[in-house]
């Protein structure tokens, strides 16, 4: 009897645990730039802004069902370092209690924001109020835990995503940086003169997972779209691009109030941009573009919305995280004979004749021979809410990636989020590394060809664990 009264209890206890209500709390953390000048990473020279355009924010969706507590954040950056990244989780779990790898923390890949090297005193100074931001915005959503409900849905916009790799037609394809001919080329131009047709696909949806409280109020919107970012912002500003405007836009469409929190993650979108290849758009007034692209994402995500028939309060959590070690590229000793003699070259006019970019990417075959290191390790994550499941991967991560994926998941609904904590630079398919072109070349590309393969099965079969465990 007083065995059969002790497995009654535990079972008891067991099942009052499966029954804890979810609870969320979402927050966003102001991490705008306040010294200038400061360099906007991104190109292959300085970029210096003066002022920024707009606000820049950590924001952040904290989860718990009893059992797991994890943390989604978006931060407007070009692309944080697992470094800066890991000092904020290691405060936000000596704040919280909260384990560092239930946190997701992806960048929006914005070209106009700032730095966060500390080789100037204003990014310096920076480095430490984006680690305090982003720590912020992930406790503060976790002070505000309460019952909630989740949904989520997908509804496409194909209009604003074009795949920016191309075949060109015969005599057109310029020769890259090594001297070679790729069989394609990223961002040809729009003349119908020279382009042929897209390399690749593009990934039309904006996923959305919705977050509401037990009175049926909005939390939270976390919004993907494989669109790599929009660009146009004035001149010497910086600026979040369309993925601080979207969040600035989105509590109008679900009627949020003030602590209501829409962010926009950056989906896989390695060779996607929002340039309409083969027409020519009409010209726009600084900023005007990101309005434009912004709206429609924030339509399109109140579509999403419409098409939850109902937010689910016993949706249970679970989260993955891999540690995935990878071989770093290296050149040939032709490659290597190539590169140092193009940087022998010193005479201004035959540098002039060198092929575009030649000598900078003629540094990073150098610098890749150089490396001491064999190889780089970096962290993927697959998260279950209900039967919502997300993939995290640190690199620009190439569309034919996230459609796979999406196509293969055990979850009806899949969200990849790209540069989610860290980016190690581009990741394309083995077919499209055949193709050449620059999101391939060492330098854009640092890892063994066939990471996309190793990254895609680990996801797959993490996502096949967490659907096991329901």
């Amino acid at each position: 009897m007083k065995i059969l009264l002790i497995s009654l209890a535990f079972a008891s206890l067991s099942l009052a645990a499966e029954q804890a209500p979810l609870r969320a709390g979402a927050a966003a953390v102001d991490i705008t730039p306040t010294q200038f000048p400061m360099n906007m990473p991104g190109g292959f020279s300085a970029n210096m802004a003066e002022k920024a355009h707009d606000p820049f924010h950590s924001r952040a969706l904290v989860l718990d069902d009893g059992h797991t507590t994890l943390a989604m954040v978006v931060v407007d950056n070009l692309g944080a370092g697992p470094d800066v990244l890991n000092e904020a989780k290691a405060l936000v779990a000596a704040k919280t209690g909260m384990s560092v790898d239930k946190m997701l923390i992806s960048s929006t890949h914005t070209h106009s924001g700032p730095s966060l090297n500390t080789r100037s005193e204003a990014a310096a100074k920076y480095y430490k109020q984006f680690v305090e931001g982003v720590a912020g915005s992930i406790i503060q959503a976790h002070a505000a835990l309460k019952p909630a409900a989740v949904g989520a849905a997908a509804h496409p916009l194909p209009d604003e995503v074009f795949n920016r790799r191309w075949y060109l037609k015969p005599g057109k394809m310029p020769l890259n940086p090594f001297g070679r001919m790729d069989t394609v080329k990223m961002n040809p131009g729009t003349s119908p003169d020279v382009l042929d047709r897209p390399a690749g696909p593009t990934d039309p949806d904006i996923t959305i997972l919705s977050v509401q409280d037990a009175k049926r109020k909005q939390i939270a919107v976390f919004a993907n779209y494989s669109l790599h970012y929009v660009g146009g912002a004035p001149g010497g500003q910086m600026s979040a691009d369309y993925f601080g405007e979207f969040a600035r836009l989105m509590p109008s469409r679900v009627r949020g109030d003030e602590n209501f929190v829409a962010m926009m993650s950056n989906g896989t979108s390695g060779d996607i941009n929002n340039i309409p290849f083969g027409s020519t758009r009409p010209p726009r007034e600084p900023f005007e573009q990101i309005r434009l692209v912004a709206a429609k994402a924030a339509d399109t995500a109140w579509l999403a919305h419409r098409k939850i028939d109902k937010h689910r309060g016993d949706a249970r959590l679970g989260m993955i995280q891999r540690e995935i070690t990878l071989k770093y590229r290296r050149p040939s000793a032709q490659d290597l004979a190539e590169a140092k003699a193009v940087l022998a070259v010193k005479d201004k006019d035959a540098i002039e004749k060198l092929p575009r970019l030649a000598q900078n990417y003629a540094h990073s075959v150098v610098s890749a021979a150089e490396r001491p290191e064999e190889t780089l390790t970096v962290k993927i994550q697959a998260i279950r809410v209900g039967d919502f499941a997300v993939c995290g991967i640190p690199f620009e991560t190439f569309v034919e990636i996230g459609l796979d994926l999406k196509k293969r998941s055990p979850f009806p609904q899949t969200m990849v989020i790209g540069l989610a904590n860290g980016r190690h630079g581009y990741l394309p398919t083995l077919e499209q590394h055949k193709l050449g072109g620059y999101e391939t070349w060492l330098g854009t590309n640092s890892v063994q060809e066939d990471t996309s393969v190793i990254l895609t099965n680990n996801l797959l079969e993490m996502l096949a664990e967490l659907k096991k465990a329901e």
